[in-house]
């Protein structure tokens, strides 16, 4: 009799944090080095087992997180703290594990959220800092954040978002529910906060190389609501560069008790970002 296989398997979720930069995003592929990868051979050191990874949402390549959070099943035995100690002396120093926890067997890192946040921090000035080359996205044109602001107020609520979705995305309905987008300007920086019950291929992106669009004068802020009118991804603007995007968070229902770990305050999204 395997004695092993009558042990039940323990969900545990994780919080990742991880710089994009040197990666071709989330998700395991032929043609380069993921976050994935990196994560699951760690945790393939860890436990001895081959461990598969479930995440909230699959980010693209450059792109940051603030909190990933991601499950496994798994039959090792390990405190909480451990799991963190443990896999961030295994991982690379552009990936760390916030914190790790016990949840119940009916709950995925995917499918049980109820909403993502992403922020995108824009470098709007002459000549691009070093220092934030990678981890900011850049444009040096004088941008009208009023017109930006009324832009993004057609975006708010459920809308077919065709217009914003990468021809790649496999998606089956690209219908999205905008909960929040508020665009806020600090310094040389404008910061774009947006929160939805999830995102398309591209969609942030897309709608932050609109709103740049209309930020330069190109078109007036109603062009956003005809882009939502015209449901065709040719009308809107060019994806915009990945360099200044961060999945900062994801929600859950209560019972699960994974909000309480939650660093990301909406209301201070670039303060927030810094004490990462």
């Amino acid at each position: 009799m395997d004695l092993q296989a009558e042990v039940p398997l323990k969900r545990i979720a994780l919080g990742v944090a991880y710089n994009g930069t040197p990666y071709y995003g989330w998700q395991t592929q032929p043609n380069g080095q993921t976050v994935q990868d990196r994560l699951e051979s760690a945790l393939r050191q860890f436990t001895t087992q081959v461990t598969p990874t479930i995440c909230a949402g699959r980010t693209d390549t450059g792109v940051h997180a603030l909190t990933q959070v991601v499950h496994i099943d798994t039959l090792a035995e390990r405190r909480n703290e451990s799991w963190v100690r443990g896999l961030n002396a295994l991982l690379p120093d552009s990936i760390s594990i916030r914190w790790a926890k016990e949840v119940a067997p009916d709950f995925n890192a995917r499918f049980s959220a109820r909403s993502r946040t992403y922020v995108y921090v824009l470098r709007n000035e002459r000549i691009m800092s070093p220092h934030w080359v990678g981890r900011a996205g850049w444009d040096f044109h004088p941008l009208n954040l009023d017109a930006m602001c009324a832009a993004a107020e057609y975006l708010v609520g459920t809308h077919d978002f065709s217009s914003f979705r990468s021809s790649q995305c496999q998606a089956a309905s690209p219908v999205r529910t905008m909960e929040l987008l508020k665009i806020e300007k600090q310094g040389a920086f404008i910061v774009f906060t947006l929160k939805a019950n999830a995102f398309l291929h591209h969609m942030v992106r897309n709608i932050i190389g609109s709103l740049v669009y209309v930020g330069k004068g190109r078109f007036p802020s109603d062009w956003v609501e005809s882009l939502l009118q015209e449901k065709n991804r040719k009308f809107a603007a060019p994806t915009f560069m990945s360099d200044g995007l961060y999945l900062a968070q994801v929600d859950y229902p209560e019972e699960y008790g994974l909000n309480l770990f939650s660093q990301f305050d909406i209301n201070q999204p670039l303060n927030s970002l810094l004490q990462f």
